[in-house]
């Protein structure tokens, strides 16, 4: 593709401005309630314009925003779901203290128990002079038989 070697003349016009204002076009009268599919215009030099009628463009309805984004719901809900979660652990620790407490009571009753039992039994004479004797002799094992 060559280039041109002399650029080409470039007419320029300049806007003429209008100093008398014309009479405004008739326009053909239009049925209440109906909008003609073509519609025609009567210039002030008799000439007749026809084209389509426009319908003004209509805006598409912008759907409501509501008044807190969804993310921030999904947060507080989150958050509310958190607390009751935190609250029955807080029951639940609460109910495993209680009971390790009252485990080792039990414990602790039983042992002092036993052991006043035990302290009784050694310490209580109950009619005997002495403690117990136990005669005790030398025994002999040779290749498994007991000489005594």
């Amino acid at each position: 593709m060559a280039l041109p070697e002399r650029p080409t003349a470039v007419e320029v016009h300049q806007p003429q401005p209008v100093t008398v204002h014309p009479p405004a076009a008739p326009v053909i009268p239009l049925q209440p309630h109906a909008v003609p599919a073509v519609a025609s215009v009567v210039l002030p030099d008799g000439r007749v314009v026809t084209g389509y009628a426009i319908e003004p463009t209509k805006s598409e309805p912008v759907a409501a925003k509501p008044p807190v984004s969804r993310a921030a719901m999904n947060v507080a809900l989150g958050g509310i779901g958190f607390l009751a979660v935190c609250g029955g652990l807080l029951l639940l620790t609460t109910f495993i203290t209680a009971l390790t407490a009252l485990i080792t009571q039990l414990i602790t009753l039983a042992a002092v128990t036993f052991g006043g039992w035990i302290a009784v039994q050694l310490f209580s004479l109950n009619g005997r002079q002495g403690g117990t004797i136990v005669n005790v002799r030398k025994a002999v094992f040779k290749r498994n038989h007991f000489h005594g």
